[in-house]
């Protein structure tokens, strides 16, 4: 016997290449194995043998092993090594404790099956990282809609007032400042004045008062003369044709310092203090509340000063521009074969929506409002007919400085963009889902169902999908009572491809 060892033993030092080349042959074949079944599969199958083994011991020490089915001989290759993979992986999860539906695929309490690649786990601090919310599934009433573009104008012949000189003088003093709130009756600017003409009527009509003045005590001697039989009474004509001739001439007066912008009060004074008016203050006028839905406070806004303080002005030019912004327009465009439409909205008094553009939070919606008119022209440039929807505003800010200056901040301004919505068409018992809560990729739109901490991608049927909501249809991929995630679906959206190992299309359920 220890011959038969020597003798191996000096055949392996007679012969070294050629246990050289069987080693190399065995890592030849083992590193083809390791490339055509890929490394992590070689690994997982060498560790479930291993599993196997172990499960195989166990249960032949504590009872005999349960029988799994076997593929036949008549099975494809492929089959049997499917077959052997998840058995040999169902074994390794038995040995490690863990529960088949661990892996991707799953079933879900339904007993839904999900293919791996469409189920992902969520924990609770992921979902609050990414701003989680979830809605139901429930069954409503949807309303299509017509969207047309609008923005917000003041209302024509309306909203400006423009405050101009009414005669020539010199701006001495400017009271409101750019941007303030102003009271009907405030005070606005004072001019001096240096118009002849009015200076020349107020000179006159103040001689014909003094002129008066004479004519009435002539007349109040001459009847107590004539009273007293001295003087016969035909004395007295002539004095009283005169009187009436004067008192005729001083009412042209009047109204011709009217014309020139006195008012009743400043030609009172003349009358009280005979004294001329040397400067004007012009006030703010009063609102009409005839046009408007409903009562506010009254006030302006001074948003233009077209002088300053010193300049020389005439009869007519414009001091500053007041507004009132209580009430505007939203104008909407749309297109000319919509007309009827619009037409219907008007005739049954269809509300309409408006959704309002905003940076700082979601689309504010505006709804109960009514078409007030439709253009009957259509404009030959853009092709558009103009619709217009009264909208009342509301205040922001009403503050008072030190200085007694009042400041005000409206809610809407003209200029601000909207978008109209005209119900066109009603749709009863549907499911309606926030757009955020649907995402598309290519052909394919889904949505991710709430099973337990993980979330399921389900593909749906888009009906319809606008800005407010999209339309699913009841082919049973969901039903009413469901969980969905609303926003953050998209993000679970982009997890679910990157642990899949697919391609992220940045673009992908959004729309520009």
């Amino acid at each position: 016997m220890p011959d038969a060892q020597n003798q191996r033993t000096s055949t392996c030092v007679k012969h070294p290449r050629r246990w050289a080349l069987l080693a190399l042959v065995s890592v030849l074949v083992v590193g083809g194995a390791a490339a055509i079944c890929g490394w992590p599969r070689w690994r997982q199958l060498v560790v479930a043998g291993l599993a196997r083994r172990e499960a195989d011991d166990a249960h032949a020490s504590h009872g005999p092993a349960v029988s799994s089915p076997v593929p036949t001989a008549e099975q494809p290759q492929h089959d049997r090594d499917h077959h052997s993979a998840v058995q040999d992986a169902s074994h390794a999860r038995a040995v490690q404790g863990q529960p088949e539906g661990d892996l991707a695929g799953h079933a879900d309490e339904d007993h839904r099956p999900r293919a791996a690649g469409e189920t992902l786990e969520l924990s609770a601090a992921a979902a609050r990282n990414m701003g989680l919310t979830l809605c139901e599934v429930q069954l409503q009433d949807f309303s299509r809609s017509l969207a047309i573009p609008a923005v917000v104008i003041e209302r024509p012949g309306r909203s400006e007032i423009v405050v101009s000189a009414p005669m020539t003088g010199i701006v001495t003093r400017i009271f409101p400042l750019a941007g303030a709130a102003v009271a009907p009756g405030d005070a606005l600017c004072e001019v001096r004045l240096t118009h002849e003409d009015l200076v020349e009527k107020q000179s006159d009509f103040l001689r014909d008062l003094e002129q008066l003045d004479v004519i009435n005590q002539e007349v109040n001697r001459l009847e107590d003369v004539a009273r007293s039989g001295a003087v016969p009474g035909r004395r007295l004509l002539e004095p009283m044709y005169e009187k009436q001739k004067l008192e005729g001439a001083m009412r042209a007066e009047r109204e011709a310092l009217l014309l020139h912008g006195l008012t009743v009060e400043q030609i009172s004074t003349i009358e009280r203090e005979r004294q001329l008016v040397k400067t004007i203050v012009i006030h703010a006028p009063d609102l009409d509340h005839s046009h408007l839905e409903a009562a506010h406070e009254d006030f302006f806004q001074v948003s233009e000063l077209a002088v300053k303080q010193g300049a020389h002005v005439t009869t007519g030019t414009p001091l500053m521009t007041l507004t009132d912004h209580c009430e505007l327009y939203i104008e909407g465009r749309a297109f000319e074969q919509d007309a009827e439409l619009l037409s219907e909205a008007i005739s049954q008094q269809r509300p309409v929506s408006a959704l309002i553009e905003s940076a700082a939070r979601d689309r504010q919606e505006l709804g109960g409002l009514q078409i007030l008119y439709v253009d009957g022209t259509v404009d030959p440039e853009s092709r558009a007919l103009k619709c217009y929807v009264r909208l009342q505003n509301e205040l922001l800010r009403d503050e008072s400085t030190p200085d007694g200056h009042r400041f005000v901040s409206w809610r809407y301004r003209p200029g601000q963009r909207m978008e109209l919505l005209v119900p066109a068409e009603t749709w009863e018992d549907r499911i309606v889902l926030p757009v955020e809560a649907v995402i598309s990729e290519g052909l394919n739109w889904y949505v991710y169902q709430k099973h337990g901490d993980h979330f399921d991608r389900v593909v749906v049927h888009v009906e319809h999908r606008d800005r407010r909501g999209v339309v699913i249809a009841r082919d049973g991929a969901l039903q009413p009572g469901d969980v969905v995630a609303a926003r953050g679906a998209y993000q679970l959206h982009l997890a679910l491809q990157h642990a899949a190992g697919g391609g992220i299309d940045p673009h992908a359920g959004h729309n520009h």
